[in-house]
């Protein structure tokens, strides 16, 4: 296996992968133990049981439920989902069994049943729906015997079992109409006023608008109409302006998920229609299509088997047993949704969308995209934490405000006392009361960051649809960030690093090397016939020759093409040679032999046995050589030699090597009876020659693998299925992130055991795409490494926000509490602190967790899975920020009018512009502090700021909307216009942050994380507790 590591490659993997052998059970009592010990708020990145995902919600400080876990699975519906399965599938196996017994006693139940009355069908396909529903469901072999066979169906349904379908779009749509579209009734897309709905259950916010109701009617009866509605009516406009801002920023990432969904369901199949294979949508199938199968391939609708050869069905997703299915003409019915395990074949599709079991089952089921990913659940835990600092917090203020309030230490902006007892109104004392009320409601809002779990799907969400344009399609949205943490990328060598456009370049036949490939001159007529039809029968792929003479199409595989294309280079007449001998049995090709067989019956007398493969295992089969005069000679120990020679010479050039080889069998050694079950002759063969197929190296590829190197990620490559099993199971244990790259059937174990699985998008089969996180559209491995790059972004992007939410979150409450403790008033009122709330939750997870990717962070180590969300340099930033904001700002609390001189002015005056120029500054504050929040670590946080345009617009809208809340909507947020010397203080304030964070990253931070040296002190508390216990007991 090669492999390119970095310059500073992660834990060794210096036990052979054989030697790690831990038992199952080990392993599973390995994980059980430190999954008891992990914390609620850590859950695997894959496979995650609903034990665990109950234990973090439970432990969650949530205020909206609705909001906080919408895209997260719903285990209530996931179970409701098992049991409707389950009913479907038991019903539609009582159904056949009922069949299957009224056929065993009933020899007319064929004419009672299915009798066609021409009369009363359709006139343009005379067999009607509801027959063919019942020959779908019910697997009633009495119909489809009394329709014919499949060529009787075939021809009810005016389908070529050769040639399919006309392509004529006119011709597909009038069967869509006659027999229905292959797709299902989607769950009907969330309104907008659904998310809205969903808003207003935040219960601060309820909490708010009761305040605001009760504001509102006791200033309407006070004050009167016309002015005492403002303190009421601007909190209900704050609340709803909140409402909206999030309501239609999720419904946003709602349309983005359901699109991507919507691209994961859109399978790709292949179709035969006017004798040409073509490519299609599942979508778009018709009845009547003829569909080619082929191992890993989901059986895309209902449908007869045509033909097949050792054709094996996994029906487990149907019946939900793992049981797998042959297929032959005693059993031809095929379900839809069902994986083909082995063999090939072709099927007659007659049935489409809800007319099938699959069908019904999906439409039944109600589409989830929720799944919670882990730096998610650990989000909830910060936002827990921080929550829960909050409120006890806020409750502290609470308590200290109404005591103040109730004690007559609190005094109106005139100096007079708000409450004395006995003279105070009682609709006053209660307005006093729910005033308090609602600003600590306000700084709970504030404190618990609600916003912080959901930033991690605004900016998967924004990864994913980036992404899709990067090629990269991801099907499971903890891979996006998992990613992130990639140490190792096991990876396919054909059509991943290389081209996957085959050509043959070498052959070697007859014991001679041919120059050009293709001069085949000097073989006898004999030996080219052999070959040929070797060529032409040994194949899964098709030879299609245009009506108006343009050159051939091949399709198949690219090896295969490869091998056709030479074939009709040489000669070869497709369909002339396959209908000069007829295929008896064939041994389809399998990845771990790696060779395929077709046995052919030439004449009533002649039997040919031909074989392909990898050219170092057939030679091993064979015992003699053909000559080109057509001559059968024994291999000798020198000529073996000289054939191993070749095949190294070969794959020294970094060729595939790809042998031929036959022998004739007598007619009576071919079984006439479970000729399924024949083993064609592996031993004993004639070797006829090799030929060595080139698969150039993909432009970029090198420069990617040596970018990986630089991240610290190792590479590498080119593995059997079987041996990439083993690796990734070993390089889990030795503690790295593995990501995997495969595109067969066999690679199916490997991408679910892997940490990340990738799976080709063209190459890729169905089982193969099933079992991955995330497809790559295009098969390329630069593309491979975009996703390393977004996945480390992701991460970034989230410490971003938490900085500077952390900043907003400590500054704010600090400011609150210490006015409120010493003067029994807040600078902030619970209309302004709503909107810093929004500039803090909403668009703040807008501008920062939306930024693209930059060069550097290939440039850093794998990010590991425990590391701390908030690293020792974000601490130092967001404490610099913090006690900056905090200083200054209480400087102008406390002793504000004589620094803005506004001794002058009245004291009702006075204390309403020094609160603005406080609430301005703040704001202007966290304006700027998001642009240092862009680069924790990077001194220069303008670079790149003017490529982002979505943070340049929010920027740019939030100071539009402070100077709109400043000049025009005093009313509202009970402030006063200042002048533009007060404006240009308010902005200098917020700019000496620029300076401060730069001169603040010189200071340097220890290596060490924070947060181990206080899990160290609860880890040496924890054994003292553990002893004391023992000893008691």
């Amino acid at each position: 296996m090669a492999s390119g590591t970095g310059s500073s490659p992660p834990p060794e993997t210096g036990a052979p992968v054989a030697a790690v052998a831990a038992s199952e059970e080990e392993l599973e009592q390995a994980v059980e133990g430190e999954e008891e010990g992990e914390d609620a708020f850590e859950i695997p990145s894959k496979n995650a049981s609903h034990d665990r995902l109950r234990q973090w919600r439970q432990a969650a400080l949530v205020l909206n439920a609705s909001s906080r876990f919408r895209y997260t699975l719903d285990l209530e519906r996931e179970e409701e989902k098992e049991n409707l399965k389950g009913m479907i599938r038991a019903h539609a196996q009582v159904i056949r069994a009922v069949f299957l017994f009224k056929e065993a006693g009933q020899k007319n139940l064929g004419e009672y049943y299915t009798s066609i009355k021409l009369e009363t069908l359709s006139q343009r396909f005379p067999v009607d729906l509801k027959k063919l529903m019942m020959l779908n469901r019910d697997h009633d072999t009495i119909i489809f015997q009394e329709l014919g066979g499949v060529t009787g169906l075939s021809d009810l349904l005016k389908s070529n079992l050769d040639k399919g379908v006309s392509p004529d779009e006119n011709e597909l749509l009038r069967r869509r109409d006659i027999f229905g579209a292959n797709t299902y009734p989607r769950k009907k897309r969330r309104s907008i006023w659904r998310f809205v709905f969903e808003a207003c259950q935040d219960l601060t916010l309820v909490i708010l608008m009761v305040a605001a109701a009760i504001s509102l009617s006791l200033g309407m009866a006070t004050e009167g109409a016309k002015d005492g509605w403002y303190d009421g009516g601007s909190i209900f406009f704050a609340v709803f302006l909140v409402i909206f801002v999030t309501a239609t920023s999720d419904y946003r990432q709602s349309l983005q998920f359901q699109h991507l969904n919507g691209e994961k369901q859109n399978i790709q199949v292949e179709v035969i229609r006017g004798g040409k294979r073509i490519g299609a949508s599942i979508f778009d199938l018709v009845v009547g299509d003829v569909v080619p199968l082929k191992i890993g391939d989901q059986v895309p609708a209902d449908g007869i088997l045509i033909s097949g050869h050792s054709l094996a069905i996994d029906e487990s997703s149907m019946t939900g047993e793992s049981k797998i299915v042959h297929k032959d003409q005693r059993a031809p019915l095929l379900m839809s949704g069902c994986k083909v395990a082995d063999g090939y074949g072709s099927m007659l599709v007659t049935g489409v969308g809800t007319n099938t079991e699959w069908g019904m089952l999906m439409a039944n089921l109600s589409e989830d995209v929720g799944e919670e990913t882990p730096l998610q659940v650990r989000l909830n835990g910060v936002a827990t934490l921080i929550g829960i600092v909050g409120l006890l917090v806020a409750a502290a203020v609470l308590v200290v405000l109404w005591i103040r309030y109730f004690t007559g230490h609190t005094k109106n902006s005139d100096g007079t006392t708000q409450f004395v007892a006995g003279t105070t109104g009682v609709k006053q004392e209660f307005m006093g009361a729910i005033r308090i009320l609602t600003i600590t409601v306000t700084i709970v809002v504030v404190a618990v960051p609600e916003g912080l779990p959901l930033a991690v799907t605004l900016t998967l969400a924004y990864s994913m649809r980036k992404m899709m344009r990067d090629k990269a399609l991801v099907r499971r949205l903890s891979s996006c960030e998992t990613m992130g943490s990639a140490t190792t990328i096991c990876s396919d060598k054909t059509g991943t690093l290389t081209t996957n456009k085959m050509t043959v370049v070498e052959a070697y036949f007859g014991g001679t090397k041919f120059d050009p490939c293709d001069n085949t001159g000097m073989m006898c007529t004999s030996v080219t016939a052999l070959l040929i039809e070797g060529i032409a029968q040994n194949t899964n792929g098709t030879v299609f020759w245009p009506e108006d003479g343009e050159a051939a199409e091949v399709t198949g595989s690219p090896t295969e093409k490869a091998i056709l294309s030479w074939g009709l280079m040489i000669g070869m007449d497709f369909k002339d040679v396959r209908s000069k001998s007829s295929i008896i049995h064939v041994h389809p090709f399998n990845s771990e032999k790696k060779r395929g067989g077709v046995a052919l019956q030439v004449s009533d007398t002649e039997v040919h046995i031909h074989w392909k493969g990898a050219a170092e295992i057939l030679l091993a089969s064979c015992r003699s050589w053909l000559s080109t005069d057509g001559s059968v000679q024994p291999i000798s120990s020198g000529k073996h030699r000289e054939f191993k020679k070749w095949i190294d010479d070969m794959a020294m050039s970094s060729l595939r090597c790809v042998a031929f080889a036959y022998c004739p069998c007598e007619p009576r050694m071919v079984p006439t009876e479970s000729l399924d079950k024949w083993k064609l002759p592996e031993d004993d063969l004639t070797l006829i020659g090799v030929l060595g197929i080139k698969d150039p190296c993909r432009p970029g590829v090198r420069n990617a693998v040596q970018l990986c190197s630089i991240a610290g990620v190792k590479v590498m490559g080119r593995s059997s299925p079987n041996d990439k099993l083993l690796l990734v199971q070993s390089l889990k244990r030795k503690g790295h992130v593995v990501a995997v790259t495969g595109d067969g059937t066999n690679d199916a174990p490997a991408l679910h055991e892997a940490d990340i699985g990738l799976s080709m998008g063209i190459s890729g089969t169905e089982v193969a795409k099933e079992s991955s996180d995330i497809i790559i559209l295009d098969d390329d491995f630069t593309s491979v490494v975009k996703v390393v790059r977004w996945g480390r972004s992701v991460y970034a992007n989230i410490q971003k926000f938490i900085q500077f939410q952390l900043t907003v979150n400590v500054a704010a409450l600090v400011i609150n509490v210490v006015a409120a403790m010493s003067s029994g008033d807040v600078p902030l009122n619970a209309v302004e602190l709503l909107w810093v709330n929004l500039i803090m939750d909403t668009l703040g997870a807008l501008a920062l967790a939306t930024e693209p990717p930059i060069d550097n962070l290939m440039k850093r180590h794998p990010v590991g899975r425990r590391e701390p969300l908030v690293t020792n340099i974000m601490w130092r930033n967001i404490f610099i920020q913090a006690l900056y904001q905090i200083a200054v700002l209480l400087i102008f609390n406390f002793d504000g009018k004589r620094i803005l001189h506004l001794q002058n002015e009245s004291r009702e005056h006075a204390d309403k512009m020094k609160n603005t120029f406080v609430f301005n500054a703040f704001v202007f504050c966290q304006i700027f502090n998001e642009f240092n929040a862009r680069k924790p670590e990077e001194k220069n946080v303008f670079k790149g700021v003017t490529n982002n345009h979505l943070f340049m617009g929010i920027v740019g809208a939030t100071t539009g909307l402070q100077l709109l809340i400043i000049e025009f909507l005093g009313k509202f947020f009970d402030t006063a216009r200042l002048n533009w010397r007060l404006w240009l203080l308010s902005v200098a304030i917020g700019a000496v942050s620029w300076p401060l964070v730069h001169l603040g990253k010189f200071i340097p931070v220890p290596v060490r994380p924070f947060q181990s040296y206080f899990k160290r002190c609860s880890c040496r508390r924890k054994p003292r507790q553990d002893e004391e216990q023992g000893g008691r007991s």
